[in-house]
């Protein structure tokens, strides 16, 4: 694995690393849409204190890189992991602090330069387009870059939208840049919000533009939801890896004397779960959201039930490192004889985890795609 990221510009190589940190790792910290837009930005040989923006930054590269430039530095991300690897790359490479805003914040006025990660999400890209419409000027330096693959003709046609003159570079170790002049003519925004209704369990479900599954209710929700059991003896119940807060809100119905946590790496998640819990008359004093790497620094022992839908991916990266933290932190924070209730696609292999974990796991529902596992925090 190589961790030292080598600059154009002759200064000392940065050392990366991906967060959180995992013994004998096998990922990069960066990637080749990394180098390719630090490789173009060096070349703008921008004044010391220039307003860089960076938007969407993995693990810290592109913000390590325009700190040790001598940039000033504003950072956004939805992803608390992404921020927590970007803060630990600064201080690994003695470099200044930066200026970390969340996703769901607006963005401060007046930038020199942007560096972009094009995001998966073409509703996040979208949404992070306007908003930069309205801080940038056809003078404002704009680089984005992603995989070749993953830029596509309606990625470019966004950026031509919302901002301007766009035009795209050569591939380069399967990366690809995209150059934009901001001198689009002002586009009507849209609201960042939307909307998902299942009316089955009558909800009315508010989405920020980066959540999973914004645009309909995912399958294996819709197999959880009737799972989550409903007794007196669910004191704290808390819905780990949340999104919009689904399961969070049925937990909340069903278990009225409960109060219910909601958890989730992504800011949007959170607002999301916060807006749809608040906006079907769950009480305030019900219930909590909170943005975190899966349960770090979740001081709790007295957990009754978690229920989890865990990702199988980081970034653009598919792993099962983020379950398996999940999977230990939840037997950390449950009380025993407390229950952890898990969904996930079949071919996962989540049981032998389970099993592994807790020495116990058993099957409450499934169908030819997902299969619901619970285990027990059984008193040894």
């Amino acid at each position: 694995m190589k961790t030292e990221l080598a600059t154009p510009s002759g200064e000392s190589p940065l050392t990366l690393h991906r967060y959180p940190h995992r013994k004998n790792e096998t990922l990069q910290a960066f990637d080749a849409a990394d180098e390719y837009i630090i490789e173009h930005a060096s070349t703008w040989q921008l004044e010391a204190g220039a307003r860089v923006l960076i938007l969407n930054d993995q693990f810290g590269a592109l913000s390590c890189w325009a700190s040790a430039m001598g940039y000033d530095v504003v950072s956004v991300s939805d992803s608390v992991v992404s921020q927590q690897a970007t803060l630990e790359n600064l201080r690994q490479n003695q470099l200044p602090y930066i200026e970390l805003i969340k996703s769901t914040e607006p963005l401060p006025k007046r930038f020199d330069a942007v560096l972009m990660r094009v995001p998966k999400s073409s509703k996040m890209l979208a949404w992070q387009l306007q908003q930069l419409a309205s801080v940038t000027t056809p003078a404002t330096r704009i680089v984005a870059g992603a995989k070749a693959k993953e830029i596509h003709t309606s990625t470019l046609n966004q950026f031509e939208h919302w901002l301007g003159t766009t035009i795209t570079s050569l591939a380069k170790k399967k990366a690809r840049l995209i150059f934009v002049t901001a001198n689009a003519l002002t586009q009507k925004p849209t609201e960042p919000l939307s909307y998902v209704d299942v009316p089955e369990f009558s909800m009315h479900l508010a989405n920020w533009p980066n959540v999973f599954s914004a645009k309909k209710l995912d399958i294996a929700a819709y197999l959880m939801l009737p799972q989550i059991p409903s007794s007196n003896e669910e004191r704290k119940i808390l819905d780990l890896g949340c999104g919009n807060g689904v399961l969070a809100l049925q937990a909340a119905r069903t278990n009225p004397q409960a109060y219910i946590y909601a958890v989730d790496e992504s800011h949007m998640a959170v607002a999301s779960a916060q807006h749809n819990l608040e906006s079907h008359g769950i009480d305030p004093g019900r219930f909590e959201c909170s943005a975190r790497d899966c349960l770090t620094d979740f001081d709790h022992t007295d957990i009754d039930l978690v229920l989890c839908n865990p990702p199988f991916h980081q970034q653009q990266t598919i792993t099962d490192h983020i379950a398996w933290q999940m999977f230990c932190d939840a037997k950390r924070v449950l009380t025993t004889n407390g229950a952890l209730l898990v969904i996930g696609n079949r071919h996962l292999g989540y049981h032998t985890k389970l099993k592994r974990l807790f020495g116990n796991v058993t099957v409450v529902a499934s169908n030819k795609k997902f299969v619901i596992l619970k285990a027990v925090n059984a008193q040894i």
